[in-house]
């Protein structure tokens, strides 16, 4: 759970730009992108073969 105690003189703005840093250090944005919608067990395993199809060991090991 991330959270900010903005200080009594600070800015809107600051304590904004505070959080979203704080936000990008903690890996929350990628989490919400994933559970953004369902995915169905066929759709994940499309995804997963898909990354290992573009990964450089992959394309390394078929190379000739």
């Amino acid at each position: 759970m991330t959270q900010i105690v903005v200080g009594e003189n600070e800015g809107l703005e600051s304590a904004l730009r505070r959080f979203k840093r704080q936000v990008s250090k903690a890996g929350i944005m990628p989490d919400v992108r994933k559970h953004r919608h369902f995915e169905t067990p066929l759709e994940k395993n499309k995804r997963k073969a898909k990354a290992i199809a573009n990964s450089k060991r992959y394309k390394k090991r078929f190379r000739s």
